[in-house]
């Protein structure tokens, strides 16, 4: 089905599109080629040496004026926007408000709004066809309208009133934007008036403008670098150029906060030397602030090229690395998995599609300016994501409130852009079986020719869940052990409403008591136990720990998830809990979307699914859920089975002053199928199989593919066919024929003659792990390896 925006995203009104402006501005519109940009001249007040700098950021606002219906299309949309916000303008001055319902005065919390508004007219009326383009009346109201918000609302002379980013970041984003399409309409001292709040705030993106200590990383250096760069041009202004630049590889700081570096250590803001990448300490973020930070790489790339300020080629090939190696694992379906979205899943405005589109535009931008297959590459990823993205489509933008602020990276020049590198012939990136393990962010991603699934975790490295700024209100259990199934024919499983109708006591995965949640749930609090991670045997094979610890501390439980090309075999062991509430373990909660159905059958026979009633299954063997998958029972477990209507609104979950979601309600039908522990249980376990995307034959033909070896709260392991052994060691102990001398993930086979022995810490704190084999011991060095496999052959 594929997403009405309309009705999944955005409420009603062009007020809900104000919402969507004030999400955090990824510098615009992506981007077209620099070999496209006007050679060099004066363009009115810019000076020539930097007027293609102004040129190229204009493109990110307007795009390249590539015709085609779907560009028609994008335009009209942004034009419905840009119209109904230019006849609500005002600028009569005299202390009145430009829009009667965004109030002026400091530290307002409208500013973004007005500068956000303000940009979706500029850029509409620069783009040709918009429906305001090249009107010489708009053209007088954005620019009295400019003097207004700068006289009232952001100087040099105010001061930072509540969130700094604000101030340093998302106006002067929408500025620029407007600036760079108007510029030519605007006197040299106009410009030098409009950008001196910039300056103060952003003239050295070293450092962060209110607190001098705070040494700038990641997304927001990257971001204050590009609006250092672009500004900095405007006025020809060569000394905040060369800052901008320097500051992408934090020349002042010799390199320490370098937003390409790779970090060799346990979690900490930027890129890793294994591909991750944290924001906020202990998040990991590829799916938010990393591609913020790779747009605005993409965007400083793209205005320099070709001009004296072009980065050099090895900091570039650095940058175009990042793609492949830390994004496209984590993308299915052209979105982005919710394990790497942090707060953000909560965001209605920025679904993993959202987001994915994003990262999409960002790599054909980045595309544009490689060569040979660099090139090659990024747009066969492109073109992957594009002709996978069924559901949300990437170049049918349908609904105004949607984009409403304009070409978001997803709108007028994206779709340029996708158009072009489609017309050369570019050929999708073809799905490789894929098991890899981010031991830095303590994430894993498992991808087969038809399904992925990836895991919500946490460990004292990493954060059990983020809940700030009035975001992710209901995350409870989302770094709990969650493992998110993706399969081809649901695709927009998780962006259909998921988080707000979603029962967040019940994620898939979890094992959880029924009682409250923690009363003093939100911030960014790391878990209580360092053992998680796992250990990579091929690119189908391979396994993960978790040892799990409620908020309280009252429940414990060691988990572990061993994923095959067929499906994900789930053990537990040592449930045992203090509390007075009945603890579950829940198998499946899927989303069947509005009014959903699918047959559910147990050991043959079909399960009532009547709406709320709950259906008692025991013992069974197997269950098939239709249109889903296959799921195995291995041991004498019974099932709690529930169909459900679930409603919710996307303000239940998110209530921030800059992304609050609407009240409309969504409702969703659900399917649970759950394990009941019981009150106090000591010592309780599981055994299941998750099977996505099963028929009911492939359901009953799985148990053949392996066979479990222990589940205890020491070691759980399993065979699979061929004899390849996985396990998982919460302390020293043994299983059959291998023993361990500490905590291990552990993976025994044959490669050829020999036999090979791949073994990761996931604890990251042991020096060494002694493997025994048969009698025969290996001392396997794993210090400063992060959680990353070590392989030898015994």
């Amino acid at each position: 089905m594929p997403v009405n925006r309309r009705n999944a995203l955005r409420g009603g009104a062009l007020a809900a599109a104000s919402t969507v402006l004030l999400t955090r501005p990824a510098y615009a519109a992506p981007a077209a080629a620099p070999v496209a940009v006007p050679a060099a001249k004066a363009a009115g007040p810019v000076p020539a040496a930097t007027a293609p700098i102004v040129a190229a950021y204009r493109q990110l606002q307007a795009g390249i004026n590539r015709p085609s219906p779907e560009r028609a299309a994008a335009l009209a949309n942004l034009g419905r926007v840009a119209k109904a916000y230019n006849a609500s303008l005002s600028v009569a001055g005299g202390g009145a408000p430009l829009w009667t319902d965004l109030p002026l005065g400091p530290g307002s919390d409208y500013t973004t709004s007005m500068y956000a508004r303000l940009r979706a007219i500029a850029v509409d009326w620069g783009t040709p066809g918009g429906a305001l383009s090249g009107d010489p009346v708009v053209l007088d109201r954005i620019k009295t309208a400019l003097e207004l918000i700068h006289a009232s609302q952001y100087n040099e002379n105010v001061g930072e009133i509540g969130n700094w980013y604000t101030y340093e970041i998302g106006i002067p984003y929408y500025l620029l934007h407007t600036l760079s399409v108007v510029a030519d309409q605007l006197t040299a001292e106009q410009l030098a008036r409009y950008l001196a709040p910039v300056k103060r705030f952003v003239g050295n993106p070293n450092l962060r403008a209110n607190n001098a200590s705070v040494v700038e990383t990641g997304a927001n250096r990257a971001d204050k670098a590009l609006i250092s760069i672009v500004s900095g041009a405007l006025l020809g202004d060569t000394a905040w150029i060369k800052t901008g630049i320097d500051a992408l590889t934090d020349v002042a700081g010799g390199g320490a906060a370098s937003v390409v570096a790779k970090l060799d250590r346990a979690a900490g803001d930027g890129f890793h030397v294994d591909g991750s990448f944290i924001q906020h300490d202990t998040i990991p973020y590829p799916g938010h602030y990393g591609i913020v930070l790779l747009t605005a790489l993409a965007g400083a790339i793209h205005v320099t090229q070709g001009t004296a300020y072009a980065l050099p080629q090895p900091l570039k090939d650095k940058i175009y690395a990042l793609v492949a190696d830390s994004f496209a694992p984590f993308v299915y379906a052209g979105a982005l998995m919710e394990p790497v979205r942090g707060r953000m899943l909560s965001r209605q405005g920025e679904t993993g599609h959202d987001i994915g589109h994003q990262l999409t535009v960002a790599t054909l931008v980045l595309a544009r300016t490689a060569a040979g297959k660099t090139k090659t590459d990024l747009n066969a990823l492109a073109a992957k994501w594009i002709k996978e993205g069924e559901y949300a489509p990437f170049l049918k933008i349908p609904d105004p409130e949607r984009f409403a602020p304009g070409p978001d990276l997803v709108a007028t020049p994206g779709i340029e852009f996708a158009q072009d590198m489609l017309a050369s012939g570019a050929r999708p990136a073809r799905v490789v079986a894929t098991h890899r393990i981010f031991g830095q962010q303590d994430r894993m991603v498992h991808v087969t020719d038809d399904w992925s699934a990836s895991l919500g975790v946490s460990s004292t490295r990493i954060s059990r869940y983020e809940a700030i700024n009035g975001q992710n209100m209901k995350g409870y259990h989302v770094g709990d052990g969650v493992l998110y199934t993706f399969l081809p024919n649901a695709k927009g499983h998780y962006t259909d409403a998921y988080w707000p109708t979603v029962d967040p006591l019940l994620l898939p995965g979890t094992t959880e008591h029924d009682g409250p949640v923690d009363p003093k749930f939100g911030g960014v609090p790391v878990g209580p136990d360092a053992h998680t991670g796992g250990v990579h045997w091929d690119a189908r094979h391979g396994a993960y720990a978790f040892g799990f610890k409620n908020w309280d501390g009252s429940l414990v439980a060691k988990k572990s998830w061993f994923f095959t090309p067929d499906g994900i075999l789930c053990l537990g062991a040592g449930i045992t809990s203090t509390s007075p509430y009945a603890v579950r373990t829940t198998i499946e909660n899927r989303n069947l979307g509005e009014g959903g159905r699918g047959t559910l059958l147990a050991d043959g026979r079909r399960v009532a699914t009547d709406l709320g009633k709950a259906s008692a299954l025991r013992r069974p063997r197997w269950a098939h859920l239709e249109h889903v998958g296959g799921y195995l029972l291995l041991d004498d477990a019974s099932v709690t089975a529930v169909r459900e209507d679930r409603t919710g609104a996307w303000r239940d979950i998110d209530t921030g002053a800059n992304t609050k979601g609407t009240t409309t309600p969504n409702t969703r039908r659900y399917q649970k199928l759950v394990l009941e522990h019981g009150v106090k249980p000591t010592d309780a376990k599981y055994a299941y199989a998750v099977l996505p995307g099963a028929s009911v034959i492939d359901t009953l033909t799985a148990s053949w593919a392996w066979r479990v070896l222990a589940n205890t709260p020491v070691v759980q392991a399993i065979r699979v066919a061929g004899g390849m052994v996985l396990a998982n060691f919460f302390a020293a102990g043994s299983a059959g024929d291998i023993g361990v001398s500490g905590p291990a993930s552990v993976a025994i086979g044959r490669c050829g003659a020999r036999t090979q022995l791949a073994v990761s810490d996931p604890t990251q704190l042991q020096d060494s792990v002694t493997v025994t084999v048969r009698g025969r011991s290996v001392e396997v060095p794993l210090k400063g390896t992060f959680g990353a496999t070590k392989v030898v052959l015994v």
